[in-house]
């Protein structure tokens, strides 16, 4: 902490907040800590229901119950103050949902090799890792008109 300028506190004022600020540093990292962890979990949980609800279909039950009870864990231990329990059940579902990711990305793989026209997951299919959300892979198959399209704008000033 740094106090400059003509404060109208006296020293010993000034003196005794940078104490506080001192003493409670280690209190504001933990919490600062718990919050990004939080934080993190929650954006791992919007993303893998995100992935649930736009390809939950594709995938097999028994992988949809394992990302459905590693999301309950999450949950709960989001309702809680455990940040460890937090970060485990962050963990889990990280790892049940990548598991799922490259599932349907097999899923896919086979799908092309099977031919043209066959209908699969689309490269945009699995949550973290193989091309879920977040990992600023595009989506479509190359002929949609979510391509992005690299241009450069010259204007002609002779008219």
């Amino acid at each position: 902490m740094t106090i400059t300028g003509g404060s109208a506190l006296p020293k010993d004022d000034i003196d005794r907040m940078m104490r506080d600020a001192q003493d409670h540093a280690d209190d504001d990292k933990r919490r600062r800590e718990e919050a990004e962890t939080r934080n993190v979990a929650e954006q791992l949980q919007w993303q893998t229901e995100k992935f649930l609800a736009e390809s939950g279909d594709k995938l097999p039950a028994e992988s949809r119950d394992q990302i459905n009870e590693a999301l309950g864990d999450l949950r709960s231990a989001l309702g809680g103050t455990d940040l460890e329990k937090i970060k485990s059940a962050h963990e889990k579902l990280a790892q049940v949902s990548q598991q799922a990711g490259s599932l349907l990305y097999a899923q896919q793989q086979q799908g092309e090799q099977a031919g043209p026209g066959t209908a699969g997951p689309g490269p945009g299919a699995g949550p973290e890792g193989a091309a879920g959300p977040g990992t600023g892979a595009p989506t479509g198959n190359g002929n949609g008109p979510d391509d992005v399209v690299d241009a450069e704008i010259v204007e002609d000033d002779k008219k």
